[in-house]
């Protein structure tokens, strides 16, 4: 029994009690400072990125009203175009060594499942985002009534012909030179050629396209490249393990590389977003004017990424959506600062990997391909962009023409670069389909800065949730394979045992029955 004492006639605790109340009120507080501590350490890299896109905003509110230079600004914004060079700088390594150990380390059958699996699903999902793209844009009606812009600015043609954009896509899966194309790709130009003269000696001229080289790694065929290596690799059996195994070391390498600059992106964000906000020029008028265009775009990234995606996800994994993208805060905010799906790529890997424990073999492999050719967000802004041509020039829209940006947009999604402003390029090819002139592209360049934001960030997204239905896919694959591999060891024993059981109740062993004992070899061979 305790003892307690007594003050006014009123019992008191004892001493020890007083000290067991303390030290349990000490150990509730030393608990909530070590959860509080371990939350910090676990989403530190979270917190200082969303605090750095924030602090960005005010440095450049600040910094805007100092009037700087162009010289003064190119140095503000140094230490972002840093990082920038940092996730290009890793781009090439971390694509082309995930693929081809992510597609030797497959076998071939599940190899080509997974692969269909996924370009399915980039071909549904970018198709569904051009459907709401086109949709919205009939609904909003951001071109209806906007016919007098004039904002100063210039003209921007890009007549490259439908076909031709097209067959560069298929030249640029197969680069002729490797090496080259970590740095160029194909890209069709034109020359006026003189064929004759007319009836009247007037000479005539024919438009001939011919084959240039442009700035820009060709990812697309650098990916095909790497796939198809790995597979061979994988054929090669143990002659090829010496070199898979380099493959892997290599890509490990790099993710530890990745893991570093990773600590840097929280600072080079912060410049980023602060020198965009100081370049800004005539902001409020841009945005008054192509008010409309922007709310379509971004309205269709919302309902896309915020709904139709996590949908997908759930649909396929029963699985909440919105736990799995919670561990991907960072590289959504890397995307929203850099407006890059291929710079996003390495923060990409690394979390899909650590903080939603997706295999390494399949997050390796789709994520790479998907920063390529899953384009969401730049569909969705694509066909909103088409249609508000299409209403600013008074243009009426039939229903194969419709059905012209929806596939045409679809298609070339697939080719559009991983870079800020990639999808712009694209969208003169929808126009080129739908016989639109290419000049009002300049309205689209003045605000695709507001816009491409969120259009990378839905990009990423799509590649995310992507490798997350892979990986339940392949896990439920695994679990029925080591099913039936325990069903058939249930076979093999039985079929033992009934064997055994049949020699020792035998009367007589005759040479029948002992030749019976080589046939549970024969029966497993069998199985």
């Amino acid at each position: 029994m305790e003892k307690k004492s007594e003050i006014n006639g009123h019992a008191m605790p004892s001493s020890a009690s007083t000290d067991r109340i303390v030290e349990e009120k000490m150990k509730k507080k030393r608990s909530f400072m070590e959860k509080l501590l371990e939350f910090l350490r676990k989403n530190l890299l979270v917190i200082m990125t969303v605090s750095g896109v924030l602090v960005g905003v005010l440095l450049g509110s600040m910094v805007r009203n100092m009037n700087l230079t162009r010289a003064q600004m190119t140095y503000f914004a140094f230490p972002g175009e840093m990082l920038l060079r940092m996730l290009k700088m890793i781009i090439l390594p971390l694509v082309v060594c995930s693929l081809v150990s992510g597609a030797a380390s497959l076998d071939t059958r599940s190899l080509g499942k997974l692969g269909g699996i996924a370009v399915g699903y980039f071909l549904v999902t970018t198709l569904i985002a051009s459907g709401i793209g086109v949709s919205l844009a009939f609904i909003i009606k951001p071109g209806v009534g906007a016919g007098s812009l004039s904002l100063g600015l210039e003209s921007i043609s890009k007549n490259k012909e439908t076909a031709d954009s097209f067959l560069d896509l298929a030249r640029n899966l197969f680069p002729a030179n490797l090496v080259a194309a970590a740095f160029r790709s194909y890209a069709t130009d034109y020359k006026m050629v003189a064929v004759g003269n007319d009836t009247n000696g007037t000479a005539l001229y024919q438009k001939v396209p011919i084959g240039t080289e442009t700035d820009g790694m060709n990812i697309l065929g650098l990916v095909l490249f790497a796939m198809v290596f790995g597979v061979a690799l994988r054929k090669l059996g143990e002659e090829g393990e010496e070199l898979i195994r380099f493959f892997n070391a290599f890509n490990e390498a790099t993710m530890v590389l990745v893991s570093w600059i990773m600590w840097y992106i929280p600072f080079g964000i912060m410049f980023l977003v602060g020198s965009k906000i100081v370049e800004m020029e005539d902001v409020v008028i841009l945005v008054t004017s192509l008010g409309k265009y922007i709310f379509a775009s971004i309205l269709g990234h919302i309902i896309h990424g915020g709904i139709v995606l996590p949908l997908i996800y759930f649909a396929f994994t029963r699985k909440n959506p919105f736990s799995f993208l919670s561990g991907l805060i960072t590289p959504f905010t890397t995307a929203f600062a850099t407006c890059s799906s291929s710079a996003t790529l390495p923060s990409m890997i690394k979390c899909v990997e650590e903080n939603n424990g997706v295999d390494k073999r399949i997050s390796r492999f789709i994520l790479p391909i998907g920063a390529t050719v899953n384009m969401d967000g730049a569909a969705i802004f694509q066909c909103v962009a088409a249609v508000f041509i299409a209403q600013l020039n008074n243009f009426e829209l039939n229903a194969g023409q419709i059905f012209t940006i929806l596939v045409t947009a679809t298609a070339s999604s697939v080719g559009a670069a991983g870079i800020p402003a990639g999808g712009i390029i694209t969208i003169a090819i929808i126009l080129e389909a739908i016989g639109l002139p290419t000049n009002d592209l300049s309205l689209m360049l003045a605000v695709d800065w507001i816009v491409d934001r969120t259009t990378t960030v839905v990009n990423v997204e799509g590649d995310a949730l992507g490798a997350g239905i892979l990986h339940h896919i392949n896990q439920q694959e695994m679990k029925k394979k080591q099913q039936q591999e325990a069903e058939l060891a249930e076979v093999r024993v039985e079929a033992v045992a009934n064997i055994q059981a049949e020699e020792e109740t035998s009367p007589l062993v005759t040479h029948q029955t002992k030749a019976s004992a080589g046939m549970p070899e024969a029966i497993e061979s069998v199985l």
